[in-house]
């Protein structure tokens, strides 16, 4: 076989036993790996009762068929479980080396079962597996594990997944961390990592996967490298780091700030990745096989000064703590980025998090001495930070929030509900609905909770839809349109986005996402030169269709139903600044849109479940 392995490995950390499944050519087609890998065995494995931070819970790491293929975008994995933060399908891809390297060393995917006694972490090398002792490595930060493992197994370029102390204390947002700095980092994933006292999975190979067309994949890297300094995307993406975002959505009246309440940010130039770039920057990264390095690397201004080893903060954690908290000291939001780095957070909830927290001290919900004395108003850059590490270690009002916004609201009470942002559970990203209304309507529909990399960014289709005409969209669509032809849109991009993530392919490099150097039909083209495959980007799309499909069966089987399917009530108020002061989300027109998506979809209306002919055209009857 081409690309892939034909290997997965089971670990079972009850037993402490290691076998290897072969499931076949077919089984690669229909899922690709990634999501839709990981969604088969959570299908085939968990009852629906599950306490996702229980031992039966089922933790997956997944690579596509052509992760590890030496072209740019190629080279990410997935982490899926049974989400501690929404109780639903939980997901998270991340960028860097782990990936390729899990390749090199002989497995497609590892599935984890059962939980350890004690610590332990998986050296997997060369096509062997090990569980070794981690108790030595527990309690330690994310950097002093990866220099312990890579010092324990005598591999320094062994590849480290591992957690922090976040983790370990089971914030409901912890995340999965390879290198320092690239992050498996929504839904909790790291918080399942440990429950199940595992403490890293550690990877190191030699063993390059062959490839069917191995010219045609040296002329496309080739092709890449060529293209991609032509693409002004691309060239502002290596210069700025994802922060180029700040201004144009700041100037768009789209920069989501005080927790969502406005849209503009009077300090988003000193957050912004121009002054990034001129005051902290010290290098820039990349991922595996790709030329854009688009990772900054920083070192912070004192009072908040960083190790550059933690890399930088990316736009989501500048909007996170920067932004959304009114914090405009780029130094304190790169050391919030750090702390969530070191400790194991997902930047995204836990800067919402402490806006949350903002939000309710200002309104009274939360009182100075319920936070510690912490003088919580917005704009309070070292109360932005304290409170981050409080959360990290569970400290005081760090407890509550270590919870994610939705229950913490509930334990805080005072009305504290309506200034908990989150869809499913899992807080909002840094992408304004208000001004891009496929965001309210892909957010409402994610089964992971909302999420910015699944979503149609409207403004992009209003202008040009030439990049995804091979998608059978045709014409623009007004930006603020939740008509039929926005329904249409978000289902043909949340499935080409969604494909991505079953062949673990990051969306910056591939249309019309991002630098978008690679186009639709690269995409074909590439799995057939990898695999040997007589594909088409049909097939491809129905294999996305497919997980799409088996993450609302997995939903449905934890009890969710179309009434989970809604966004905060914030949205459908107005923003109160900017050049979109005023906008809001129509409630009525939104609730008519899910409705005519499900029809699309062929979901139920009652539930949002798949309808038996749904189940049927995409060969799912052995989930459902």
């Amino acid at each position: 076989m081409y690309g892939f392995k034909d290997k997965i490995l089971k670990v079972d950390l009850a037993g402490r036993v290691c076998k290897v499944e072969a499931p076949g050519e077919r089984f690669y087609r229909r899922f690709l790996g990634g999501r839709g890998l990981g969604l088969h065995y959570l299908l085939k494995g968990l009852k629906p009762e599950v306490d996702p931070l229980g031992p039966e819970n089922i933790l997956v790491f997944a690579t596509g068929v052509t992760t590890g293929a030496p072209l740019p975008g190629f080279s990410r994995y997935s982490v899926v479980a049974k989400s501690p933060l929404t109780g639903g399908f939980g997901e998270a891809e991340a960028g860097g080396f782990w990936g390729p390297e899990l390749k090199f060393a002989g497995f497609d995917a590892v599935v984890v079962e059962g939980s350890s006694r004690s610590p332990v972490y998986l050296w997997i090398h060369d096509g062997e597996a090990e569980i070794k002792d981690a108790s030595g490595f527990w309690g330690q930060r994310t950097k002093e594990t990866q220099e312990a493992i890579r010092r324990d197994v005598g591999e320094p370029l062994a590849r480290i997944a591992s957690i922090g102390p976040a983790g370990e204390r089971l914030v409901r947002f912890a995340c999965v961390l390879n290198e320092l700095k690239y992050a498996n980092g929504r839904g909790g994933l790291g918080a399942v990592m440990g429950s199940k006292r595992l403490k890293a999975v550690a990877v190191r190979g030699h063993g390059r996967p062959e490839f069917k067309d191995p010219d045609r994949v040296r002329d496309l890297a080739k092709w890449f490298a060529e293209s991609f300094v032509k693409h002004p995307g691309a060239v502002s993406r290596g210069r700025f780091g994802t922060a180029e975002m700040v201004l144009p959505l700041n100037a768009d009246g789209i920069l989501p700030t005080r927790n969502f309440i406005r849209g503009t940010f009077d300090d988003a130039e000193e957050i912004s990745g121009e002054n990034m770039r001129n005051t902290i920057t010290v290098d820039t990264e990349g991922c595996y096989a790709c030329p854009i390095r688009c990772k900054r690397v920083v070192r912070g201004l004192e009072p908040y000064s960083t190790d550059p080893d933690y890399g930088g903060p990316e736009y989501e954690t500048i909007g996170a703590f920067g932004s959304l908290c009114e914090v405009g000291d780029i130094s304190a939001v790169s050391y919030a980025n750090q702390l969530c780095n070191a400790y194991g957070m997902d930047t995204i909830s836990a800067g919402c998090a402490v806006a949350f927290a903002m939000e309710c001290f200002e309104n009274g919900a939360i009182r100075k001495r319920d936070a510690g004395g912490l003088d919580l108003k917005f704009g309070n850059a070292e109360a932005m930070v304290k409170l981050t590490e409080m959360i990290a270690t569970r400290e005081g009002l760090g407890d509550i929030l270590a919870e994610g916004v939705m229950r913490a609201s509930e334990k805080i009470g005072r009305g504290a509900e309506r200034y908990a942002l989150h869809v499913k559970g899992k807080e909002i990203p840094m992408h304004e609905p208000r001004g891009k209304t496929g965001l309210a309507l892909q957010y409402a529909l994610s089964a992971s909770g909302a999420d910015h990399m699944q979503a149609a960014h409207d403004p992009a289709f209003e202008r040009s839809v030439e990049s995804i005409k091979p998608l059978g969209v045709l014409d623009t669509v007004g930006r603020l349109s939740l008509g039929p032809e926005k329904a249409r849109l978000v289902k043909y991009l949340s499935l080409w986005w969604l494909l991505l993530d079953c062949l673990d392919v990051c969306k910056f490099t591939i249309a019309p996402h991002g630098v978008g150097v690679w186009r639709v039909n690269h995409l074909p083209e590439i799995v057939g030169a990898v695999t040997g495959w007589d594909t088409s980007l049909l097939e491809l799309m129905l294999a996305s269709e497919r997980s799409v499909n088996m993450a609302r069966v997995f939903n449905g089987r934890c009890g969710f139903t179309a009434k989970d399917d809604r966004i905060p009530q914030r949205f459908f108020e107005p923003l109160e600044s900017g050049t979109r002061q005023g906008a809001k989300i129509s409630e009525e027109e939104l609730k008519k849109a899910i409705e005519t998506t499900y029809s699309m979809m062929g979901w139920r209306q009652e539930t949002g479940e798949p309808k038996q002919a749904k189940i049927e055209e995409l060969d799912l009857k052995e989930y459902a």
